[in-house]
């Protein structure tokens, strides 16, 4: 069996609201990113806002991270409790926005899905893993 590695590039400025009108639509403005926000003030003390980088995958998933040169400690409501990287937390809090997302019968609701899956795929990559899956599951 092999296993193909996921890939990830930051999208270029230029190009941030095109990839997120092709994958979400307004939704993003309007859904996704106050999730994204909202759920990275819940998990972490330490993120008080800030520049996200735009991260598109070679297996066509997608996830926002923060600009930072510090960690983030992380408390989640299933008692996990751990410092990550700044790639690490926007992994976290775009997995949970997916999620909490994807309740529904909207478009949305199936695209956030579908991202749930392509992300957790590259998470299972990250130097990280383990503490990803431990402050998701």
């Amino acid at each position: 069996m092999t296993t193909n590695i996921i890939t990830n590039t930051i999208v270029p400025e230029s190009d941030r609201m095109a990839i997120v009108d092709r994958l979400f639509g307004l939704a993003y403005v309007l859904k996704l990113e106050p999730a994204v926000f909202s759920i990275a003030e819940a998990l972490s003390e330490e993120y008080t806002g800030g520049f996200w980088e735009f991260h598109e995958l070679t297996n066509g998933g997608f996830y926002v991270a923060p600009r930072f040169d510090t960690e983030f400690t992380l408390s989640c409501e299933n008692g996990f409790q751990g410092k990550v990287s700044p790639d690490a937390f926007g992994i976290t809090v775009c997995l949970y926005a997916y999620s909490e997302l994807s309740f529904g019968e909207d478009r949305l609701a199936q695209v956030c899905a579908e991202h749930y899956h392509l992300l957790r795929e590259y998470a299972s990559q990250h130097p990280e893993a383990k503490l990803i899956y431990q402050a998701i599951d």
